[in-house]
């Protein structure tokens, strides 16, 4: 398969300490792949590596077949082009309306008429699964489950060709956050994406995605399908996921 996100001998210094100490893995086109590990681990610290933000102390990554920290900062511009990112709180612009925080990657790097561009916006707005009088709203105006969407059609906006996501359904119900969920797999499948996410969400793990990517001492110490990880006898992922059936027998009653 084709690895179009691949992490080699990537290791992090950050306050005098290593948080990563040579981590390797690889998203292959079309996966969804979620990276766990316990709070402190680097998760999103190495997520905002993958996508240029933070550069690591030495490794290589590989994205979308370019050597991401040997681009120059214009090809490296271009690359940022080619996916999307959906931060924890969603980072939209407060004073913008859905419609303009969505428009706004397409004013920066298109060329496209005012009149494609409204089109192009209230697709996007649509795919994300919000009603089109949102597209009026300011963030401020939206529940936590709309700005997640209202952040998703942003970063659907340049018709990525991946996906970059951190902690997706914190902050959510169990019903919207199921809801983002199937909405995130089916955007993934009809319009061919691979993603890669952050989770604490055991139901997210089991619900929609292909592939989890265990991160602990600075290192990935397990990576495969769910059910098979959740069998490795290591003890933070016994412990990981052993919450999820203490929770189940808690609420049958076991």
């Amino acid at each position: 398969m084709s690895a179009v996100l691949e992490l080699e001998g990537v290791r992090t210094r950050l306050a005098g300490q290593w948080l990563h100490d040579g981590v390797n893995f690889r998203v292959n086109k079309g996966e969804v792949v979620a990276l766990i590990g316990g709070s402190g681990s680097g998760k999103t610290v190495l997520l905002r590596e993958c996508v240029g933000l933070l550069r690591p102390t030495s490794g290589r990554i590989q994205l979308l077949w370019q050597d991401l920290w040997s681009l120059s900062p214009e090809d490296l511009n271009r690359l940022r082009q080619r996916f999307g990112m959906l931060f924890q709180e969603g980072a939209l612009f407060s004073s913008l309306t859905v419609a303009e925080n969505v428009a706004a990657p397409l004013r920066e790097h298109t060329d496209l008429p005012a009149r494609l561009r409204d089109q192009v916006v209230a697709l996007d707005i649509r795919l994300a699964g919000l009603p089109l009088d949102a597209a009026g709203k300011r963030p401020a105006e939206l529940s936590g489950g709309m700005k997640k969407r209202a952040a998703l059609a942003r970063a659907l906006a340049l018709q990525p060709e991946m996906l970059f996501l951190d902690e997706p359904t914190s902050g959510l119900d169990p019903i919207s956050a199921r809801e983002f969920d199937r909405l995130l797999r089916t955007l993934c499948d009809s319009l061919g994406l691979t993603a890669l996410l952050t989770s604490h969400d055991l139901d997210t793990l089991w619900g929609m995605v292909d592939r989890v990517v265990v991160l602990n001492d600075g290192k990935v110490i397990a990576e495969g399908p769910v059910a098979e990880v959740a069998k490795v006898d290591q003890p933070w992922i016994q412990s990981y996921f052993s919450a999820r059936t203490s929770s189940k027998g808690a609420t049958n009653g076991i």
